[in-house]
């Protein structure tokens, strides 16, 4: 059966942790879905690892429309859960809803995410008013790293960790049904989990989050420049994929490929007959 937002709620109800990975292509996202991950976040990370940007902000509608419907196309079960990009919610209410239905059509979501807390409340009550999911984004938000001067780790003061419970309260009031939590103190993530009834997805908060999520390219050690503290390798991707384009170009140099196995023959006097 498919993963809802429903099934959300249940899982948190039950104790159960909810997996979630990030996949902007429609091949990725077969293979996740297939392994069994209750959801897929197309976020707007893919503007560092897709596009090469170097962060988020560049990141367009049209740009999350074309990876999340390729995407949508390659899933069957796990929830899918578009990015708003930046300056696709900030200006108003009703850019909110507008850009979150074009999501929901053109990109074929079945929910979708945007950054902050109580400065977007508004945002997210008009686009769950409008039947729309929404998943809440607090602690590091990357849209915001020109604000936060870089990309570090809140919630470690006394202040800025009571400004993150009063964003999680008022998400989750706002009608949010889930909110991802970070690069914030496990500790404190653990206590906004315990605190929300939403499930919480934790990326860099800790194991008392309700569930995880991390960005595919980084779980496969597909990039080597830099591994955040929270990213566990599960396999290192990134070293079979150089080594197999490494062997396909000595075989091609060397001539040993295509062999006769790799090549169609014409039947026999056809080429006499020319």
């Amino acid at each position: 059966m498919s993963v809802t937002v429903s099934t959300f709620q249940t899982m948190k109800q039950k104790g159960e942790k909810i997996s979630m990975i990030t996949a902007y292509d429609y091949t990725t996202a077969r293979l996740v879905d297939e392994a069994g991950i209750d959801s897929i976040l197309v976020g707007d990370s893919l503007g560092n690892v897709m596009l090469g940007l170097g962060d988020t902000v560049s990141v367009t509608m049209e740009d999350m429309i074309h990876h999340g419907a390729a995407v949508a196309r390659g899933t069957k079960r796990a929830l899918v859960v578009v990015d708003m990009p930046f300056m696709s919610y900030q200006a108003s209410v009703y850019d909110a809803v507008v850009n979150a239905g074009r999501l929901m059509k053109e990109a074929r979501a079945n929910a979708v995410k945007l950054e902050g807390g109580v400065e977007v409340a508004d945002r997210i009550r008009a686009i769950v008013a409008a039947q729309i999911p929404v998943c809440a984004h607090i602690g590091l938000t990357p849209q915001g790293v020109n604000a936060f001067g870089g990309f570090k780790v809140q919630g470690k003061t006394a202040d800025s960790a009571r400004k993150l419970l009063e964003d999680a309260h008022a998400v989750e009031e706002a009608g949010a049904f889930a909110v991802v939590l970070e690069a914030i103190p496990a500790e404190l993530a653990a206590r906004v989990s315990a605190e929300l009834t939403i499930p919480t997805i934790g990326i860099g908060a800790g194991a008392g989050c309700d569930g995880q999520v991390l960005v595919n390219q980084d779980m496969l050690g597909m990039f080597h420049d830099f591994t955040p503290k929270f990213v566990r390798r599960f396999a290192e991707v990134g070293e079979v994929m150089r080594g197999a384009y490494a062997e396909y170009d000595r075989c091609v140099k060397d001539g040993s490929f295509p062999a006769a196995e790799h090549c169609y023959q014409a039947p026999d006097g056809v080429l006499e007959n020319l």
